[in-house]
Parts: structure tokens; C-alpha cells; sequence
């Protein structure tokens, strides 16, 4: 089978791989969508994980199970997810489900991007779902990044009614922008630099938009009452956080959504963040639960699929699907169709 893998951010080949082999408990899926995460275009983080196949947005249609595989069957359209928390531990009770040590060392082999994938037992019990009739491939690509939004505003504590901004147009800000409208938030404010996905943000569900090349975000939100209820921060580097911060109406919450590179560090003012009583919170990934609530939000129609996914390539031009993610630009999300 034909896989895509990454040897270095500039080095991403098409490359001849064994079929997997199915053991007891576990199922072999035939690839036929995945989606290029914005976080696999970060260098730090994939770099170092080198090389490995890359895609961890998959649908496909599952064409093998092996020995004691009871709920699925060959045939059955499914997603899935790349982690899955063994449901026991301390960790998973509490539902921080991305702080199990299972949840860690579950993967999906070898990768999305890769004609056929075997899907651990694990996975297949713990994290992966039919796609309902009607969904097609493309929007199954979509449960991850829209899970891993669930999440986020999970922990956001969107309130109906309240204003929110969000910091960076790229796929998840617009993922956020449509989930904000979905649940009823006041005014949504997006914020970039990029006129298509400025542009893109108003067709998904802003109010307004922000060229932070000609305006600055600060001059807009420092003073209440234009100050955000919620902020939500996509770019991972600590000049975003601080606007995010400063962005904030006493009593709002400020989500750091993205990882910024080791060893980066935030300068803040603690006394203003106990007087203005304003909470910062981070959001990693995604489990269970968001990946349920994601595929029902797809399935009921909240999440305009048709304006998110913008980019369509074959497996053979994976590497350009990469290149224009990263290039962070004229897309919102690119998908490898097989």
C-alpha cells in the first residue's frame, strides 16, 4: 500500500508500506479521507517525531476484524481516533482522558495518510464511531479538529449571550467562530492578518473581523465595555497570549489553544489578573466524550462543512496539502481523499 511519510517539515515522500496486519480485538480500515492537522505543520512538534506516517483525521470504511471484534463489521463507515484512554485510571474518572498514559501510547497504524489502517483494540472500543448514513467521508474528517474545539469551548465556558474573540482565522478559529454561533454567543469577533480567512470567518458566523496587520487588537479591547466575555487564542507564541490577556473583560476566561515551542515564556502581571479576576486555561486535544458531541454537531447540521473544508488532494500530493497548511494562507483545511 501507498503511504505518506514525513522525514523532515520539507521532506514528505510517497512511499510503498506493508499492508497491517489485523491481531485479535482489532480492525483494518481502508482509507478513503484525512484531514492535515494545522498542529502537524508546526516544525518543533512533528519534527521530533520523525518519520512517522503522517494523518490523524481519518474516515474509511472498515474491511476487516479480527478474532473477538464484537459492534463492528466489515463495510461500516467510521471514524477515527488516534488516542483512546483506557476509561479506568485516575485520569479518566476525573475526564482529563489526554492524561492517561493509555490514552499516550494509542495510536493508529501506521498513520492517516495511509491506504489501509489497523486500528488497535483499543481504539476501536474505546474511541471509534459509524458515521451516520447520511455523513460522508469529508465530514468525518472533521470530528477530530471540531472535537478537539468541543473541547476547548468546554473549558471556555462559553455562556449564551456572551462576546467572544478569537484570536487566529485559520481552520480551528473558524471551527470555534461556528461553534460560538451554534450556541448562541453575542458579539463574535475573529482576528488575523489574512484577508481570505477574515473574509471566511464572516461567511462562517462572525459579526466582525480583525486585520491585525492595519489595526491593533489592543486599541479595540482594552476598555470595557468592548472587552471580550471569552477570548480564545490560536497562535501558539507568547505575544498572542499577552493580547489575549489584555483583550479580556474583568471576569472573563482567556484560552490558550496552541502550544507555543519549548521554552518560550509569558510575561504577565499577576496583581491584574487577581483584580480583574480573569482565568487562563489551556486545552489539549480531545476525548471520548468531544469526539461524540462533534459528530452529533456534524450530524444535525451546526458546522457549515461546505465552507470549512476548502482543499481537496490525492494521496500522491500529500506533500502539497502539507506545504499549503503551512503556508497558512488562502485555506481553512486542506483533506487527502483516497
Amino acid at each position: 500500500m501507498k503511504a505518506a511519510v514525513l522525514y523532515s517539515f520539507n521532506d514528505i515522500r510517497i512511499e510503498e508500506r506493508p499492508v497491517p496486519e489485523v491481531g485479535p480485538g482489532e480492525a483494518l480500515v481502508k482509507m478513503k479521507a484525512c484531514g492535515i492537522c494545522s498542529g502537524d505543520v508546526m516544525p518543533w512538534y512533528i519534527e521530533k517525531k520523525a518519520p512517522l506516517v503522517l494523518g490523524h483525521e481519518p474516515s474509511g470504511e472498515i474491511v476487516e476484524t479480527g478474532d473477538g471484534v464484537t459492534g463492528f463489521r466489515a463495510g461500516e463507515r467510521v471514524f477515527v481516533h488516534h488516542h483512546a484512554p483506557c476509561g479506568e485510571c485516575r485520569e479518566c474518572r476525573r475526564g482529563d482522558f489526554v492524561l492517561c498514559e493509555t490514552w499516550k501510547r494509542s495510536r493508529i497504524v501506521p498513520g492517516g495518510l495511509a491506504e489501509f489502517v489497523k486500528i488497535p483494540a483499543v481504539n476501536l472500543s474505546r474511541d471509534t464511531l459509524k458515521l451516520p448514513p447520511d455523513m460522508d467521508f469529508l465530514a468525518g474528517t472533521l470530528v477530530e479538529p471540531l472535537a478537539c474545539v468541543v473541547k476547548g469551548m468546554r473549558r471556555l465556558g462559553l455562556k449564551k449571550g456572551e462576546s467572544i474573540l478569537v484570536i487566529g482565522l485559520g481552520v480551528m478559529g473558524a471551527l470555534f467562530v461556528a461553534l460560538a454561533r451554534h450556541m448562541g454567543a453575542g458579539r463574535i469577533t475573529g482576528a488575523d492578518m489574512v484577508p481570505y480567512r477574515l473574509e471566511k470567518a464572516l461567511e462562517i458566523g462572525a459579526d466582525e473581523v480583525i486585520d491585525v496587520s492595519k489595526e491593533p487588537l489592543t486599541g479595540k479591547f482594552e476598555a470595557a465595555p468592548a472587552a471580550a466575555d471569552r477570548v480564545v487564542v490560536g497562535p501558539g507564541n507568547a505575544s498572542a497570549m499577552a493580547q489575549g490577556i489584555a483583550c479580556a473583560a474583568p471576569g472573563g476566561t482567556v484560552l490558550f489553544f496552541t502550544p507555543p515551542p519549548p521554552g518560550e515564556t509569558l510575561r504577565i502581571e499577576p496583581n491584574a489578573l487577581y483584580f480583574k479576576e480573569i482565568n487562563i486555561i489551556q486545552s489539549y486535544s480531545c476525548g471520548p466524550d468531544d469526539t461524540r458531541e462533534a459528530l452529533r454537531l456534524l450530524s444535525i447540521g451546526a458546522i457549515p462543512i461546505e465552507k470549512i473544508i476548502t482543499h481537496k488532494f490525492p494521496l500522491e500530493n500529500a506533500g502539497d496539502a502539507f506545504r499549503l497548511t503551512a503556508k497558512a494562507r488562502e485555506s481553512l483545511k486542506a483533506v487527502v481523499v483516497f
